[in-house]
């Protein structure tokens, strides 16, 4: 226990914990655990909640070999195809969202990258969004180049979300189509044409837990603090359709220690969430502060009035965190 506190003091003084010190959060007590690190997250966030909400914009049989995506060409899965929606389609979603207490919202797409006449639709969508509402404009468009992200940048969206999915060391057990070096470098490029990062990575594809520590001290190195967790969904028709499931009190140490070794962050509970018992509740008393939202890409989601509701009744107030 008083390990457990020289650690949370060590944070609250303003140092970063290092991995070794990371190491050691495996082994403490949950409930203590959680509480610590909720109490770094109201040191360091207060009650701010970060809330946002996702499109799947282009759907259909991605190039790459991702083994847990249902979008994936290489796997036979069920999964509804479409090219790029329409400017008019998106932007009442993002009006729809925004008027039930949305801050942000995200087109995301399917396949490596979008194509250049893609990129330009995108920007025109983002600029017909700003016209009419106050929502903050996201993307995750695969692994662009600099010259596409500036195009973002200029058309109003201020953050790119690309996930890392998890360590360098497992990324090749995941996808071998793409590298972690290749999603460094699209981050890499993103920052420097002046977006910000949403990056994370999903739990349950068969790393360890240094693994998912070391996915976060990459996204720290890298500046990040917006950090998507995401929990396999298990998709019948993808390699791993039998994974098993990740646990609530899983989860909760996940978040716990990511919230240690980043106190400033939003610890966002992503995909998978509708899969925990509590959809999340827990985890949010255990150093979470940010959530996806509605339909994920694939699977559903929980509704935003349903998530209002609970972020009400735990003290939490929408507010745009890490912008």
């Amino acid at each position: 226990m008083n390990r457990l506190w020289g650690l949370k003091n060590k944070v609250l003084s303003g140092d970063l914990l290092e991995k070794s010190e990371a190491l050691e959060l495996l082994e403490m007590p949950l409930e203590d655990l959680c509480e610590a690190a909720n109490a770094l997250r109201l040191h360091f966030c207060g009650n701010a909640f970060d809330i946002c909400t996702i499109i799947n914009g282009k759907s259909g049989k991605c190039s790459e070999n991702c083994k847990y995506c249902a979008q994936s060409s290489f796997y036979e899965t069920p999964v509804e195809e479409y090219p790029l929606l329409d400017t008019d389609t998106i932007v009442k979603q993002a009006q729809y969202n925004e008027k039930r207490g949305v801050l942000r919202f995200s087109i995301v797409t399917s396949g490596k990258k979008l194509s250049d006449e893609e990129i330009e639709l995108i920007c025109a969508s983002s600029k017909a969004i700003q016209e009419t509402s106050p929502i903050k404009v996201c993307a995750s468009l695969g692994l662009l180049d600099e010259g596409a992200f500036a195009k973002l940048k200029a058309a109003g969206i201020n953050r790119v979300h690309n996930n890392l999915e998890t360590s360098k060391r497992n990324f090749p057990n995941v996808c071998t189509t793409h590298t972690f070096e290749d999603k460094i470098a699209a981050i890499k490029a993103a920052q420097k044409a002046g977006l910000n990062i949403c990056s994370g990575g999903i739990m349950g594809l068969g790393e360890t837990m240094e693994d998912r520590i070391d996915i976060v001290l990459t996204i720290r190195d890298l500046g990040i603090r917006s950090i998507p967790v995401n929990m396999l969904n298990p998709i019948p028709g993808t390699p791993y359709e039998n994974n098993p499931l990740l646990t609530n009190n899983e989860m909760r140490r996940i978040v716990a220690i990511f919230r240690f070794l980043v106190p400033n962050a939003s610890i966002r509970l992503a995909g998978g969430r509708g899969l925990l018992s509590d959809k999340g509740r827990l985890c949010f008393q255990s150093g979470a502060n940010a959530a996806i939202s509605g339909d994920m890409l694939t699977t559903t989601g929980i509704t935003i009035e349903q998530d209002m509701k609970m972020l009400d009744e735990l003290g939490f107030i929408p507010y745009l965190w890490n912008e």
